[in-house]
């Protein structure tokens, strides 16, 4: 799996939006700052994408928005990576609450992804927006699930 771009959006320590274009690294890159400067966070992200949760303990915590992130703010993660021969787009929101559309209070939105895969004439094409359906297709492709 070769990433290209990966978009986080009020993920982890990252309460806007940040987006890492892995394209502009040449050869091998180094993820290095300070501690809470969201080195962990870019690797979870990832993992989110790919499986729809992140690894080891902080999985359990299923606790993957930012406290500091506005509440309008969808959590999101985006990846474009390829894997295999594949271009694919996997964008992923964890179940969280929203401001309700009319009144007051929040409403829980279910987890969603969708899955784009980049086609010979350039243009992105849905192959996924079934959580199932998509998580089979990326193990299949990475030959690995996240245990």
């Amino acid at each position: 799996m070769r990433p290209h771009r990966l978009r986080v959006q009020a993920f982890g320590a990252f309460a806007g939006t940040e987006q890492v274009t892995f394209d502009d690294l040449e050869g091998l890159f180094l993820l290095h700052g300070e501690t809470g400067a969201g080195k962990t966070t870019l690797l979870d992200a990832i993992a989110f994408a790919l499986y729809g949760r992140v690894p080891g303990e902080r999985g359990n915590a299923k606790r993957l928005r930012s406290d500091h992130a506005a509440p309008g703010l969808a959590t999101e993660v985006e990846l474009e990576a390829t894997i295999g021969t594949r271009r694919l787009r996997i964008t992923r929101k964890p179940e969280q609450e929203r401001p309700k559309r009319s009144g007051t209070g929040a409403t829980k939105e279910p987890a969603s992804v969708r899955l784009d895969e980049l086609s010979a004439a350039g243009t992105w094409e849905s192959k996924s927006t079934r959580v199932v359906e998509a998580d089979q297709e990326i193990r299949d492709l990475m030959g690995m699930s996240a245990d």
